[in-house]
């Protein structure tokens, strides 16, 4: 059984609740993929027809929506995006607290 001491309250990036080096890189990674998924399944793509769409294989569709990201650049994700005609902006600017770490964070628009 759970005792309030055992439960805590996540950071809202699991990577870096558990520890993991480029925490930031991977939650973000993670987002631009659930973005992508998102697309295709709005728009009721089979993977054999993602696949055609992003240049890819069927197999690297299902790694994708299974989130096993390994093989996939930030880079990759962008262009995947383009190809789905999503435009992608990137804002750099100073971090908000200087005594913090600075971010990366990922903004998504209808």
């Amino acid at each position: 059984m759970s005792t309030p001491d055992d439960v805590r309250q996540g950071s809202g990036n699991v990577f870096a609740d558990l520890d993991l080096p480029d925490a930031e890189e991977l939650n973000a990674k993670a987002q631009i993929a659930y973005r992508i998924c998102r697309i295709l399944e709005e728009r009721k793509l089979t993977q054999k027809e993602a696949a055609a769409l992003l240049g890819i294989d069927q197999p690297k569709i299902s790694s994708l929506r299974r989130g096993r990201l390994e093989g996939f650049s930030t880079d990759r994700l962008f262009r995947f995006l383009t190809a789905l005609d999503r435009s992608i902006e990137i804002v750099i600017k100073p971090k908000e607290n200087p005594k913090t770490p600075a971010t990366i964070r990922v903004f998504a628009t209808a």
